[in-house]
């Protein structure tokens, strides 16, 4: 079964992406020809316009995502833009996209609800998106719950385009990650760069530090029980400690007799403790950048090779390939 997923280079990953998301695609990588991963700097030019922006953050996120574990031996890593045929795939499914269906999608739909300016990339985003899942025979899309939609409508997009020119594509299925865990942002929030309430996995930690002991909490007296349930700063500690340590603090709470300062010292330990070694990959593989360059230019090579072999099938079954005279 083929995997593809990709990640956008708007910013350096934080707690909720790890958790949220790349924790569960390096579970999932088992095989160069079975699990593709793609930095998906095309998508970000909906919202960074700034070109060494653009270059340096989609370097950073090959950087952070092979710290965090994602092997090149056991998935194809690379960058969206450096296997171009996603972009011809993408025109090509445009012409038999219905306009209907685009109008209904999450995105467009958010920011014209807000009376904000939507471009006409924003408004074709879910074709790209198709293309990019498309483009590679890929069976299983692994998402949280509120992206079911992204696969729903790709299917719909290669369903008009088969209906038209025969099967010719693979229809993908969600594959819905179970525990992807919820990660609250200092506020409590959902994190997010956008609500300024994230800690980045690898920022200095000096100012991680800072972050955690400026967590808000509630003013209840130290003695007063609490109920750990919906406590961010709870969940927070949840994501690192083990099952024992989550008990024990669950205990704690409700039992009162304790201060914040005190889980925000622990948090801060764990946390620490937890992304050690993909801090210390990260300063060899930084020191490294020409490393990192081959890395991806190998698992583009990997990507291209597949991505010609459907986009030829493609263009053969809607008649923009002149075939051969049998």
């Amino acid at each position: 079964m083929r995997i593809l997923s990709g990640i956008q280079p708007t910013g350096r990953f934080h707690w909720g992406n790890y958790f949220g998301a790349i924790r569960q695609y390096i579970d999932l990588q088992n095989g160069q020809d079975t699990a593709f991963y793609f930095i998906a700097n095309l998508h970000a030019l909906t919202t960074v316009r700034e070109k060494s922006r653009l270059v340096q953050n989609t370097l950073d996120a090959a950087i952070d995502l092979l710290s965090l574990g994602l092997d090149p031996n056991r998935a194809t890593l690379f960058v969206q833009s450096d296997v171009p045929e996603v972009s011809e795939l993408c025109w090509i499914l445009m012409t038999t996209t219905p306009m209907g269906l685009l109008e209904r999608c999450h995105a467009y739909k958010d920011k014209k609800a807000k009376g904000l300016t939507a471009d006409a990339g924003l408004f074709s985003y879910p074709v790209l998106m198709a293309a990019d899942i498309l483009l590679y025979d890929s069976e299983l899309v692994p998402v949280g719950e509120d992206q079911i939609q992204h696969v729903e409508v790709c299917r719909d997009i290669a369903g008009s385009f088969n209906h038209s020119f025969g099967e010719v594509f693979v229809l993908p299925k969600a594959y819905v990650v179970k525990d992807t865990a919820k990660v609250p942002g200092l506020d409590g929030g959902k994190m997010s760069k956008s609500y300024g309430n994230a800690v980045d996995v690898f920022e200095e930690i000096k100012l991680q530090r800072k972050k955690i002991m400026g967590i808000v909490t509630d003013s209840r007296p130290m003695e007063e029980p609490k109920n750990p349930e919906g406590d961010h700063l709870f969940e927070l500690y949840s994501l690192f400690a083990s099952a024992e340590q989550t008990k024990l603090l669950a205990e704690t709470y409700c039992r009162g007799g304790f201060g914040y300062g005190g889980v925000k010292k622990e948090l801060l330990v764990l946390a620490e403790s937890y992304f050690a070694e993909a801090r210390l990959r990260r300063e060899e593989l930084s020191a490294r950048p020409e490393k990192v360059r081959e890395i991806l230019a190998e698992g583009a090579a990997r990507a291209r090779k597949k991505a010609s072999e459907v986009l030829q099938r493609v263009k053969q079954a809607c008649g923009i390939v002149i075939l051969p005279t049998l």
